[in-house]
């Protein structure tokens, strides 16, 4: 038996289909009809941002996981691995040339 392929979808379609199934006149019904979903998955997206905020989404512990705050602190990682290079680099140099000096 094979097994059926999930279907990611982007967090904008997810908030726009529960967004469309608050509107007057829409029903989770009948937008997951519209959009081929389980209506049920809807459900669950509605209950799912409801209970997370932007900000809980974004940040944990007082650390923030944005995307922005994310490229900063792998451009900081390599910054430092770089440093720490250098560091080893001019350690070995100037043991050398001390070595050499005497």
């Amino acid at each position: 038996m094979a097994k059926k392929q999930r279907q990611a979808y982007t967090e904008d379609f997810r908030r726009e289909a529960v967004r469309r199934s608050d509107q007057p006149g829409n029903t989770a019904v009948s937008v997951a009809k519209e959009l081929g979903l389980h209506p049920g998955q809807i459900y669950n997206w509605r209950r799912q941002f409801s209970r997370l905020s932007d900000k809980q989404f974004n940040s944990l512990d007082g650390v923030d996981y944005s995307k922005h705050e994310s490229e900063e602190v792998r451009r900081l990682k390599r910054e430092l691995n770089e440093a720490r290079k250098e560091n080893e680099f001019l350690k070995k140099a100037a043991a050398y040339f001390a070595k050499h000096q005497e």
